[in-house]
């Protein structure tokens, strides 16, 4: 189910293909954020046609919740609910329930939490979880994991990793003993733990990498810790993982973030950065980051990035994007999270013709400047 294309020779950076059974995915590649079977503010048209997803992402916590999985198997799974056609991965909901330390209690058989829509008690396991990602249809399914806070004791971390293999094994056993409900080929991920804690990471690595999984995520980073603690992670990790299996870097980033990463041998990324920021009013731009508040662009009658591809800069000026931000018109919701997750997805393709190029190496540094800089 993955080709690996191309490699660059100076970096770990590679290009390469994932085949499922809802179409193709070159990677590296990001994965817009669906939660709730929906990318906040952009039309499933608009993620095909403008924004050229090739993947997005729904969270099996919050479908879980609402609208419940006897509303999604009578839809026919995610997909068929929300009228779209590509691939989908989905979350386990492990950071969800991480991010509810104060109602949640984790034992050995699983997770028992309180709904934050109601305070209602629910339990994940690694099996019930694979069974609710069996009635979304994801076309990849995550793990139930534990992601531990940062920072936290070397003692929390290694046993909440060991908790995570366990449940990893249990998992796995239950995806392999049930089968797809719609049709069309899933497949499952590992999630390697840690912590910041390079024996730990090195160990988690080896141990999810060698259960077979159809590919390897990294969880457990950019909830807090550094940038350079993130990148020492990561590519300690990359070290262990199989070459010839999808690597998924969980919840980042920055533009910087995902060209670091790509160099370090990430191939996956998702993250809910470019449509939140969007809706308050920031734009990444090939240029530079932009603060449509601030304002200095009230009489700038000029495109915010002059020649890209997005409608924000194609027909409409700064001034009048700042004027929507202002005013606090839903459009300028709308355009700006357009603009970003097709500069997201912009920069993905820009990205693997580099690498094809043989030119990743001398090119991605002077990016990442680029991309940082505040305008």
């Amino acid at each position: 189910m993955f080709e690996l294309l191309k490699k660059d020779p100076h970096t770990k950076a590679r290009t390469g293909l994932i085949t499922t059974d809802h179409g193709l995915i070159q990677t590296p590649i990001f994965m817009p954020v669906g939660t709730l079977a929906t990318v906040k503010a952009v039309k499933q048209t608009d993620l095909r046609d403008e924004i050229k997803a090739q993947i997005i992402l729904g969270n099996t916590y919050h479908l879980y919740l609402r609208p419940g999985c006897d509303i999604m198997e009578k839809a026919g799974g995610l997909h068929r609910f929300m009228n779209w056609e590509g691939p989908v991965l989905t979350d386990s909901g492990g950071y969800q329930v991480f991010s509810l330390a104060a109602n949640r209690i984790l034992e050995e058989q699983g997770a028992t939490f309180k709904s934050h829509l109601d305070g209602s008690s629910h339990k994940f396991t690694p099996e019930n979880v694979v069974d609710i990602q069996r009635i979304l249809g994801s076309d990849i399914m995550m793990l139930l994991d534990e992601c531990p806070p940062w920072p936290c004791s070397y003692e929390y971390a290694k046993n909440s990793m060991e908790l995570t293999h366990r449940w990893a094994a249990r998992g796995l056993k239950a995806f392999r003993d049930t089968g797809p409900l719609y049709g069309h080929k899933q497949m499952q991920f590992g999630i390697c733990q840690g912590g910041t804690n390079t024996d730990l990471r090195s160990e988690s690595a080896m141990f999810i990498d060698g259960l077979g999984f159809d590919g390897n995520a990294i969880g457990g980073l950019s909830v807090g810790e550094p940038s350079n603690l993130m990148y020492e992670m990561t590519d300690l990790v990359t070290g262990y993982l199989s070459e010839n299996k999808p690597r998924y870097l969980m919840g980042v980033g920055t533009p910087g973030n995902l060209l670091t990463c790509i160099a370090l041998g990430i191939d996956m990324f998702d993250c809910v950065m470019p449509t939140r920021n969007a809706r308050n009013g920031m734009l990444f731009t090939r240029n530079g980051i932009i603060n449509m508040r601030n304002a200095r662009w009230k009489d700038h009658f000029e495109s915010a990035d002059e020649g890209f591809d997005s409608d924000l800069c194609r027909y409409h000026s700064m001034a009048y994007i700042h004027h929507l931000f202002r005013c606090g018109e839903i459009l300028g919701m709308e355009l700006a999270s357009l603009h970003n997750l097709r500069f997201y997805l912009w920069l993905m393709e820009e990205t693997r013709q580099q690498i094809s190029a043989g030119t990743f190496h001398s090119w991605y540094p002077g990016m990442v400047k680029r991309l940082e800089s505040r305008l």
